[in-house]
């Protein structure tokens, strides 16, 4: 490992909100791969004389107005926004990126015409185009995250341009060209690797931001679909009962903020390890 790796991972275990904002994403994870076998019930187990109670020993985080339980509700559904957010992120960052880095090597009019698209599709607010595509193509998760994947392309498409734009000028491409070297393999050794930094950063924050679109979609109805719990569902179905039954609202909300949370502090860490201007800002505040 570089000099400047050990100097990136001491920086960044520095930070101890960075440090706690990784702790609590390491659990997410962790539940959303076991919550199937540590849900204490099963999601859809109605047990009506059990309805609205309040947590209690057998029920931690109470029960809702059918009776279920809040907990292995919302185990399950951090799984599924979870797999909703990844899956989709991941989608839209080998479209944006392929688009983005393409476009700002070849330049000319291929850059000129690819960008225009990006810019209309960015003109949307990010929830008016999901919900017109979950609208048009019918909602469930398929949909979901084919939806937020595509409204979160354009940004990695313009994350991957800029870095491109900027790693292409560099000497050492420049010589790589002059030597006859594929365009290929200039992509593959000089700039993607150099433009990953802000690549990470900005994965992280769109994580946080698929989490919420999830929520708002099904929220609205137009996500994941019941019997499949979802975070924004059951913030939606507690409506009624708000005075009655707090706990409904308050622990869907409150896994949607803390996951929310540590994602964007995690991205706000790795943006001043990754990023040489905010490192040696904080290299030089370490050093007075």
């Amino acid at each position: 490992m570089s000099d400047q790796r050990v100097k990136s991972w001491r920086l960044l275990a520095a930070n101890p909100v960075t440090v706690v904002s990784a702790a609590v994403l390491a659990g997410v994870v962790a539940i959303a791969l076991t919550a199937a076998w540590i849900a204490p019930y099963g999601v859809n187990d109605v047990d009506v004389p059990q309805a609205l109670r309040p947590p209690s020993g057998s029920h931690w985080l109470g029960t809702d107005e059918l009776g279920r339980d809040v907990l292995s509700r919302v185990l399950v559904a951090v799984q599924a926004s979870m797999t909703v957010a990844v899956v989709s992120v991941a989608f839209a960052a080998v479209a944006g990126v392929t688009v983005g880095v393409l476009a700002g090597y070849r330049g000319g009019w291929l850059d000129t015409a690819v960008m225009r698209v990006v810019d209309v599709l960015f003109a949307f607010p990010v929830l008016l185009l999901a919900l017109a595509i979950v609208a048009i193509l019918g909602p469930g998760l398929g949909t979901t995250i084919l939806a937020i994947g595509v409204v979160y392309t354009p940004i990695f498409a313009r994350v991957s341009r800029a870095s491109t734009l900027s790693v292409r000028v560099e000497p050492y491409v420049a010589v790589s060209r002059t030597m006859g070297t594929g365009s290929g393999y200039i992509l593959a050794r000089h700039i993607l690797p150099n433009i990953t930094g802000p690549l990470i950063v900005q994965t992280s924050l769109s994580l946080a931001f698929a989490i919420l679109s999830e929520a708002a979609l099904s929220f609205l109805g137009l996500g994941l679909q019941p019997p499949r719990p979802s975070l924004g569902r059951m913030i939606f179905d507690s409506q009624g009962f708000v005075t009655l039954a707090w706990w409904m609202a308050v622990f869907p909300g409150a896994a949607i903020f803390v996951i929310v949370l540590a994602f964007n502090l995690f991205g706000d860490g790795l943006r001043d390890v990754l990023d040489p201007k905010q490192r040696t800002m904080i290299e030089a505040r370490r050093r007075r």
